[in-house]
């Protein structure tokens, strides 16, 4: 199973028109998607009217400086956990001012597994505010870039959801 270029630019489209509708701009903090989700978004035309920016936070140091990530979750939970992605978010709200914020951190693979975090895991969040954050894990199966490719995918609808439920 994988998300196909047209089904990665149906989600962005359909994220990036919500986001003018409500005058939001958004910022992604992306870890194992390196970016994705930013491009995504970006390649829509007009596109600066909804982006605000994106930050690559791969590395645990990075999360930390960036974003401000806790070293102390890092070490607790690991950089794959729901208390990462939500700090990355409220890191990405807090440094750029945007108006709603996603992250995005997993194991894309082939190597990095563990029992507990197969590869395959992701976890995500979304949020406008520490009050209004959500967090879930999925776990996709393929290899590293149909993991990839699902959590774009997932990640531009949950952010979709999110918004047009609030």
């Amino acid at each position: 199973m994988t998300a196909s270029d047209q089904e990665l630019s149906e989600a962005g489209a359909r994220l990036g028109k919500l986001l003018e509708r409500q005058g939001r701009m958004v910022v992604t903090a992306e870890s194992c998607t390196g970016g994705w989700v930013a491009k995504v978004l970006t390649d829509r035309a007009g596109s600066s009217a909804y982006v605000l920016g994106g930050l690559v936070t791969y590395s645990n140091s990075a999360k930390e400086g960036l974003l401000g990530v806790s070293g102390q979750s890092l070490a607790d939970h690991g950089a794959v956990s729901e208390p990462v992605v939500r700090e990355m978010v409220a890191g990405a709200l807090a440094v750029t001012g945007a108006d709603v914020a996603v992250a995005i951190s997993g194991v894309a693979g082939p190597g990095g597994g563990s029992e507990d975090k197969p590869v395959g895991t992701v976890w995500f969040a979304w949020g406008r505010g520490q009050a209004s954050t959500e967090a879930v894990v999925a776990h996709f199966p393929g290899d590293r870039d149909q993991v990839r490719r699902q959590a774009v995918l997932f990640a531009l609808q949950g952010v979709s959801d999110f918004l047009g439920a609030s």
